[in-house]
Formats: C-alpha cells, structure tokens, sequence
C-alpha cells in the first residue's frame, strides 16, 4: 500500500495588493463608472438639459 504526500490543511494567505491596478479596484471602478453614467442619463431625461448646460457651455 502506498501513501500519498501529505496534503496542506490551510491554503496560503496571499497578500492582495492595497493600491495600484488590481482586479477589485478595476471592478469597483467600473461599478462606480456604470452607476454615474446611469444617473446622468436619469437627470437629463427628468431636466431634459445636457451635461453641456450643467456645466454653462451651451
């Protein structure tokens, strides 16, 4: 009868990394992305102005 190596019985806790370009920050950011374009479109169709006469372009 052989015997298998043993196994881990804890996985390695992997630092995720706190700044820069990582998959969370990457996600929250595109996130926060779709929300804001969602509620400019919910305010220019309830002001009926464009984003040019928030800002006094136009």
């Amino acid at each position: 009868m052989t015997q298998s190596p043993p196994q881990p019985t804890v996985s390695p806790n992997l630092v995720t990394p706190k700044f820069g370009f990582n998959e969370y920050a990457e996600r929250l950011n595109g996130r926060a992305a779709m929300v804001g374009f969602v509620i400019t479109l919910a305010i220019e169709f309830v002001t009926g102005q464009g984003v040019l006469s928030w800002l006094g372009l136009y």
